[in-house]
């Protein structure tokens, strides 16, 4: 089956120096982004992460230092992804979690303002786990009913989701699916916008999920001691949390959306302010000047005090008067 595409669809996996986000770094990018008539266009790029890669991570993707001395960082290529992804929404296994926060991460860190704003996040994980429950192997297995030979490659695994995504829409047409709440719903269909709302069911704000959306579109946090109360109701009893958030090791885009909301909550708080005097002074009553003021006042007006120059005699009275 071919996708029904309103606009690109950016298939992608990393490789990376571990599971960090905030710390570790991306090895090997590869995106595969099929187009609205079905081409199809690949970019896979190896990158010098700049640090160390562990054993055990080497071991399990097979890049190792040697084979990334020579490769671009991250930085030098950050402008040519962003443009190559371009206006596609994005696809993955396992992305929402993962690949997407890292990814952004890398970004942020070379000042280049690629926007998650407005796209669509489908994640073939989340289709699989949701209706079946397994892995990237056993789900290639299971719906390409054939073994997937170069497991952990950046390019077979971002091929195989692909090819995964295609199956399920097969299979799962007009298959009946049963939220928490007991509502029924043929979620798996034909339509990037709809599978972006099956496959984001707990509507992250920042991807690692320390935050998330509410039924009402708020922000509230997920984690810790304030789980489940809205952000903006954290920073006005204590707006120390933002700070230490802004401090923590917490991934930097999870820290931008925080300033996100944050900002906004200043922006509240200052129309407030500017707001009350604004109503206090509209009720305030004003003093009678010109014509209107009381005979009595403009007769008699209050005699001016006069000054004079301070005595030694007032003085001595004065420290007499204070005892100093």
């Amino acid at each position: 089956m071919n996708l029904n595409l309103k606009r690109p669809l950016a298939f992608f996996d990393l490789e990376t120096t571990g599971v960090n986000v905030s710390a570790d770094r991306i090895v090997e990018i590869s995106i595969l982004k099929v187009l609205p008539d079905g081409s199809e266009e690949v970019k896979t790029l190896k990158l010098n992460p700049e640090m160390p890669i562990p054993l055990e991570s080497s071991l399990f993707h097979g890049i190792y230092d040697n084979d990334v001395v020579d490769a671009p960082t991250f930085k030098d290529v950050a402008v040519e992804i962003a443009e190559f992804i371009g206006d596609a929404d994005l696809a993955g296994y396992n992305s929402n979690k993962f690949d997407i926060p890292m990814l952004m991460e890398e970004f942020i860190r070379a000042d280049v303002d690629f926007t998650l704003d407005g796209r669509h996040f489908v994640d073939v994980q989340n289709i699989f786990h949701q209706m079946e429950q397994r892995t990237l192997k056993a789900a290639y297995r299971f719906y390409c009913d054939s073994s997937l030979d170069n497991a952990h490659s950046a390019e077979a695994d971002v091929r195989a989701t692909y090819e995964v995504l295609k199956s399920q829409l097969d299979r799962y047409r007009d298959v009946e699916w049963e939220d928490k709440s007991g509502k029924k719903s043929v979620p798996v269909v034909n339509d990037v916008q709809a599978l972006h709302q099956f496959t984001n069911l707990n509507r992250p704000v920042d991807f690692a999920g320390r935050m998330v959306f509410n039924e009402n579109g708020e922000e509230i946090f997920s984690f810790g001691k304030h789980k489940g109360r809205l952000v903006e109701e954290i920073f006005a009893i204590e707006p120390s949390y933002y700070s230490w958030m802004k401090q923590g090791d917490f991934p930097l885009y999870t820290k931008k959306c925080l300033d996100r909301v944050w900002a906004r909550f200043k922006a509240k708080q200052k129309e407030q302010r500017t707001a009350v005097p604004k109503a206090a002074s509209a009720t305030r009553p004003q003093p009678s000047t010109g014509p209107n003021r009381p005979e009595s006042n403009r007769n008699n007006p209050q005699p001016k005090r006069k000054s004079g120059p301070i005595t030694d005699d007032m003085l001595k009275n004065l420290q007499e008067k204070f005892k100093k």
